[in-house]
């Protein structure tokens, strides 16, 4: 009996000290007939979010969202930035997009011949976008309480699907954090498409930030510059904008294409979220 008391006192102890998980969000996995695959979304829900409110959040979609790669790190700058003493920023739902391959999915075809043979798999940016538009935005407005506010965040190739929906659909979002954008990618064709975000009618209130650090050489055939580059695209985007559009660029000597990631994110939010000038 008195080994038992022991045992059941031991047992007793042990519990009251058990670890629990620590929960930074939640894991959907979407079944997705455009790309013919099923796909890992990462969900961070902002503290006070509940299902059964009327509260309505902005939603954040973050490409490269894998948990090892942008996703708890992005989400920690959003908490960070809506902490009441701070308050840069609305509460807001991030959705990490898992990644398969992002070479394909980030990528639309290259008339680069080295490039075709280096990357095998590239060129299917379309159906990603697809993906982004008819399957991934329905279903996080169909399953979580979001507002009109949707912003992408896209860095290197991700900041290259950025800049290609940007110009080709920019409706889709109307915050863009572009970062250290790879437009070398097909000799730098995507800097000459003809977009809607130009028209005088384009009327979607659209805030842009591009971030790039010192890069330098772009891994192309024909010699590019990132840093060149992605001041190419905000000079343009300046230049030619509509009165609803704000582009910001945003130039980072001290880090480099491996850094630049956090740093940039936290200075975008700062830039489109500027705090209201006290009267």
């Amino acid at each position: 009996m008195l080994l038992v008391a022991i045992t059941a006192f031991g047992q007793e102890g042990s519990s009251q000290h058990q670890s629990k998980p620590f929960a930074l969000g939640v894991v959907e996995e979407l079944e997705s007939k455009v790309l013919s695959e099923r796909r890992i979304l990462n969900i961070y829900l902002p503290e006070g979010y509940h299902a059964n409110d009327t509260t309505k959040y902005p939603v954040v979609y973050l490409l490269d969202g894998s948990a090892d790669e942008d996703f708890i790190h992005v989400a920690g700058l959003y908490q960070f930035n809506n902490f009441p003493w701070i308050n840069r920023v609305p509460k807001s739902i991030v959705v990490g997009i898992a990644n398969i391959d992002r070479k394909r999915d980030f990528t639309y075809p290259t008339h680069v011949e080295a490039d075709k043979k280096r990357y095998n798999t590239a060129g299917k940016s379309a159906a990603f976008i697809s993906f982004i538009e008819k399957e991934l935005q329905p279903y996080i407005a169909g399953r979580f309480r979001v507002n009109a506010s949707k912003t992408i965040i896209g860095q290197s190739l991700g900041g290259l699907l950025a800049t290609e929906i940007l110009l080709k659909k920019p409706r889709l979002f109307n915050q863009y954090i572009i970062i250290s954008p790879s437009l070398w990618w097909d000799n730098g064709s995507l800097l000459s498409v003809n977009t809607e975000l130009f028209k005088p009618g384009f009327e979607q209130q659209t805030r842009i930030y591009i971030g790039v650090g010192k890069e330098g050489l772009a891994p192309s055939e024909a010699p590019r510059v990132m840093e060149v580059d992605a001041n190419l695209l905000a000079e343009k985007i300046r230049t030619k904008k509509g009165k609803n559009v704000e582009v910001y660029f945003d130039y980072l000597p001290d880090e480099n294409h491996a850094t630049v990631t956090h740093q940039a994110i936290f200075n975008a939010l700062r830039l489109l979220n500027p705090v209201p000038t006290p009267r």
